[in-house]
């Protein structure tokens, strides 16, 4: 997720643009020095923006973690943790703690036991598995009598809250809500206590609902199952080749244990982020801070991935069959976000098939006619790591894959040969101006870009530096991108083939 900042919104977005004509040159010294950021003793980094513009302020809770750390057997943990934070803490959510706990105990111990007879696969005892299924549900019942459902979310909307949420990537997972200016203390006591004291409630009953939505938007979506297979065919030994959303027989033998021993790795404070922009005072959200975060205890922050994707050493090609219609995509390994070729491949995937005016747009669908759809962008699955760009093409009625995959990988290799007029190379550079400028038109966007770009980079102040990497792109740039990444044995192809 890309994240960036602002104050005066409404006369800062004006001057940016106005600017953008003139090489976008622009002081970020005033908002730089709006920025009050402050480290707890527990390592927690805290962002405070204050914006006086209506009483409200937006809290964004920002941890480095995502499904590229998912475990193996437990692939997609990293979104049932989102889900689970959610299930409230042992003030909020529950009719009666204890007996609701002592249930879970039981609830646990069978699953447990269940899960190991499960294993043994064929000396498996069938008639010990069907006992302790009939158990197990009972004990789910058990303990979910004692669940008060979405406590969270009813606390936060009668204090006037809005637009809570939150978001897993591959690369981070995100919290996020709108709450009165007045009501900050109340996201402090809440916030801090379901990462400190979290009661993963209904936990069986959410690995179902997770398992359906697996079903929904992977399973039974064709185009997306298609996806899936290419970067697992891509990715051969990096996580982001594996769903966010994980395997099925890994969503199925999820346990609470598993959940909580990811949160004590990596929901540690020396972790995690808050941002918090609005109509805040920043001394007091610092003592809000302290009073509440600092609760949670001090822990060096988890190594970070160790696994490397080997270079691709040949074309790799992925057919699936589906009552659908056909569908063609293409991937090539591109290096990761801050890598100093990222502004030129974003700026060339912009040119190749973003828009009505992209190449592949024009050749595909409106000059050919082979095409319904046809586009391209780079950071698939994520953007942290080295990852993909890809580009796609949804053959008309009329046309093949085929059809289609040629006239991509022709216009693929015209951007090799020929060297970008200067005339476009502006309008790309623009339109990624004019992208950045649009993160900068909320609150809750500037709290998600400064915990983000202090997460993901190191520093939120490396937001500020995005223009003139934006203004440093040249037409040689993105013709030696274009050659360098784009190549027949680095990329990964795909195609979606129609049976009746």
């Amino acid at each position: 997720m890309k994240v960036r900042d602002f104050r005066t919104l409404a006369l800062g977005c004006c001057l940016l643009l106005v600017a953008a004509s003139a090489g976008f040159a622009f002081d970020f010294s005033e908002i730089e020095n709006s920025v009050t950021e402050f480290t707890l003793d527990n390592g927690l980094r805290v962002l405070v923006m204050q914006r006086g513009d209506a009483p409200v302020a937006s809290f964004v809770t920002f941890a480095n973690v995502g499904g590229a750390n998912d475990p193996k057997e437990y692939t997609g943990i990293a979104h049932m943790l989102e889900h689970m934070a959610f299930k409230g803490t042992r003030d909020l959510g529950t009719t009666d703690l204890e007996a609701e706990l002592e249930a879970m105990r039981v609830e646990d111990s069978l699953w447990h036991e269940l899960r190991a007879e499960r294993k043994k696969r064929d000396l498996a005892d069938s008639a010990r598995i069907a006992e302790l299924e009939a158990a197990f549900e009972e004990a789910v019942e058990a303990a979910n009598q004692y669940v008060d459902p979405n406590a969270i979310w009813r606390t936060y909307e009668e204090h006037g809250g809005v637009g809570l949420n939150a978001g897993t990537g591959m690369d981070m997972t995100v919290y996020f809500v709108n709450l009165p200016s007045n009501k900050a203390e109340l996201w402090f006591a809440i916030e801090s206590e379901r990462f400190y004291r979290p009661v993963f409630r209904e936990m069986y009953k959410e690995r179902n609902v997770v398992a359906e939505e697996r079903r929904m938007v992977l399973e039974n979506n064709p185009i997306s199952k298609l996806l899936d297979q290419l970067k697992a065919a891509a990715f051969m030994a990096h996580p982001y080749g594996i769903a966010i959303i994980g395997h099925m027989s890994d969503i199925m033998n999820y346990s609470r244990q598993a959940v909580k021993e990811h949160l004590d790795r990596y929901y540690v404070p020396s972790n995690m982020c808050v941002a918090i922009v609005g109509d805040v005072d920043p001394k007091e959200m610092h003592k809000l801070a302290r009073k509440y975060w600092e609760r949670l205890p001090a822990s060096p922050p988890p190594e970070e991935l160790a696994t490397v994707e080997p270079p691709q050493k040949g074309e790799r090609r992925v057919y699936l069959e589906d009552p659908a219609q056909p569908f063609f995509a293409a991937a090539w390994h591109i290096p990761h976000e801050r890598h100093p070729d990222w502004p030129a491949i974003e700026a060339m995937v912009d040119y190749l098939g973003q828009g009505r005016t992209s190449l592949l747009y024009k050749d595909l669908v409106k000059e050919k006619k082979i095409a319904a759809q046809a586009g391209a962008f780079a950071g698939m699955p994520g953007s942290k790591y080295p990852s993909l760009a890809l580009v796609y093409a949804m053959p008309t009625t009329e046309s093949s894959n085929e059809e289609c995959e040629q006239a991509v990988f022709d216009q693929v290799e015209r951007m090799k040969e020929e060297l970008i007029p200067a005339a476009e190379v502006e309008k790309i550079k623009a339109r990624a101006k004019a992208q950045f400028i649009n993160g900068l038109t909320s609150n809750q966007g500037l709290a998600m870009q400064l915990a983000g770009y202090e997460v993901l980079s190191g520093s939120w102040r490396n937001m500020f530096n995005e223009l003139d990497r934006i203004n440093a792109v040249t037409a040689d740039d993105i013709q030696r991108v274009a050659r360098e990444y784009f190549t027949r044995q680095n990329r990964t192809v795909a195609h979606l083939e129609t049976t009746k």
